[in-house]
């Protein structure tokens, strides 16, 4: 993602990798937190469309994976 960030306007969403993606090529995701959606999508095809869901979902589900 090195340079991505400074290059993406207010109408484009800023996707952060995950903290357990691995360099190796491994399952890895993307997530970008816009108004009312959080979006995820997979970081190895970004042409693929993202899975959009409610803010209040997205959190219950990383309580849920952090367990």
């Amino acid at each position: 993602m090195s340079g991505e960030k400074a290059r993406i306007g207010l109408d484009r969403p800023a996707w952060f990798k995950s903290s357990y993606s691995a360099g190796d090529g491994g399952e890895c995701v993307e997530v970008a937190a816009r108004p009312g959606k959080v979006h995820v999508r997979d970081s190895k095809d970004t042409t693929r469309p993202a899975l959009a869901v409610d803010p209040t979902a997205w959190t219950a589900f990383v309580e849920f994976a952090a367990l």
